[in-house]
């Protein structure tokens, strides 16, 4: 896939303590330049950190900035940043991606149901199926690889659906645009979680959908050093609750955490090529290796929505999921013996990274609730850094040989696996 080179608009961001000019510019100039305007008082290229808890004001009521909780100089210059990436209007910055759930679903009344894909990140499951319901959120998961499944699920009461595509660990794809259509004409709101693909490789404001939210703690600081979830909206009136109950709820994040995660956008469409570019090359030596059951990665003619991927996506990002030949003992051996992939959670740094979900990211789904989805005990989530791809894929063959030559296996049958 080409590279991400739609022009976006500046001017179209909503803050009004961002000095903008309304020219349209390519991804990577917003990139570098969105938000960050030079600093008026000293003419500093980098706009300086700001630890302020308050701030002076001319006369009662009359300030730009009030109290840190409500709003922030280096949050203001990253939420700029986000709406210009995501090419809306309104930006947001929480302390986690899970308080950005929390948040987004806040604005709901109580009784509300939501409609969320089965294949969703562990977190946000526990948040809907643990936490939602004392604030009277009922949650139905969909299969909505197939968005007519959605039509089914609609109630009276429906108001919102909830979408992450590509979906966590699986990597199944779900058609944006085609369900923005079957949820509008139903008048749900439609929410997606674009963590995997970050705004370089897809826009879903641009596909219709109403707000699209990250953990930015993964692609969008890009560097394994700041916990932080983004959200992004051209709705002026979810904005308006949004930016409520961010100040109300208060789970926002520090003035040195902002300033880290814009500096780590600053490098995003660089980090973002080389990490499809790596992930392609490791997803094609996995198709081809003796040692590995199958491979799902949506760059891969064999995805079974590959064409989907084409058509929605610019690029097909950084993750590659795959069920090594045997089961979670091989899957342990495995996560032990790569020297580049270090066995932790969490994704999208520079570095790479491995690790298992049944038991690791979606170990608090029932065992069927993990079958159902794929999420067998010998899966493999990888996060592909941007090292260079020989290196990783050389890991990769040695860890794979070295986990596997330990099955009773012939590698032309089923593997039968000795637990010794």
């Amino acid at each position: 896939m080409s590279p991400a080179n739609a022009k976006l608009s500046l001017g179209s961001v909503h803050n009004e303590h961002a000095a903008i000019a309304p020219t349209k510019y390519g991804f990577g100039t917003l990139a570098i330049h969105a938000g960050a305007e030079p600093d008026a008082a000293t003419g500093a290229v980098i706009p300086p950190l700001s630890l302020s808890t308050t701030f002076k004001q001319k006369a009662v009521g009359d300030f730009v900035y009030e109290y840190s909780r409500s709003d922030n100089p280096n949050r203001a210059n990253l939420e700029a940043a986000i709406a210009a990436l995501e090419n809306g209007k309104h930006g947001f910055a929480f302390s986690s991606g899970s308080a950005t759930t929390a948040t987004v679903l806040n604005t709901l009344s109580p009784g509300s149901h939501v409609i969320s894909v089965n294949d969703v990140y562990g977190g946000t499951h526990r948040y809907l199926n643990k936490v939602a319901g004392s604030i009277g959120i009922e949650t139905t998961f969909v299969d909505l690889a197939n968005v007519d499944n959605l039509r089914d699920y609609v109630r009276d009461n429906t108001r919102l659906v909830w979408v992450e595509t590509p979906t966590n660990p699986t990597l199944r794809l779900v058609d944006i645009a085609a369900l923005v259509e079957i949820a509008h004409a139903a008048g749900l709101f439609v929410v997606v979680d674009n963590t995997f693909l970050s705004p370089y490789f897809q826009s879903p404001l641009d596909l219709g959908a109403d707000i699209v939210v990250h953990s930015a703690t993964k692609y969008i600081n890009g560097h394994s050093d700041v916990v932080m979830g983004v959200a992004a909206t051209k709705n002026d009136a979810l904005a308006s609750k949004i930016r409520f109950l961010q100040n109300a709820i208060g789970a926002v994040p520090s003035p040195f955490d902002c300033y880290q995660a814009q500096r780590g956008i600053k490098t995003l469409h660089l980090r973002m090529r080389q990490h499809a570019i790596n992930a392609q090359r490791v997803a094609e030596f996995l198709e081809q290796s003796p040692f590995v059951e199958s491979v799902i990665y949506p760059g891969l003619p064999s995805h079974p929505q590959h064409e989907l991927a084409r058509r929605q996506m610019r690029g097909f990002g950084g993750m590659v999921s795959f069920r090594i030949k045997g089961n979670t003992h091989t899957a342990d051996r495995f996560l032990q013996r790569t020297r580049l992939f270090t066995l932790a959670e969490s994704l999208g740094g520079v570095e790479s990274l491995a690790e298992l979900p049944a038991r690791m990211t979606h170990a608090g789904l029932a065992p069927e609730e993990r079958n159902e989805l794929g999420i067998t005990e010998n899966l493999i989530r990888l996060s592909v850094g941007v090292e260079e791809a020989e290196d990783l894929i050389a890991d990769l063959e040695q860890a794979l040989e070295s986990a596997v030559a330990e099955n009773d296996t012939d590698f032309n049958g089923n593997a039968v696996v000795s637990v010794n």
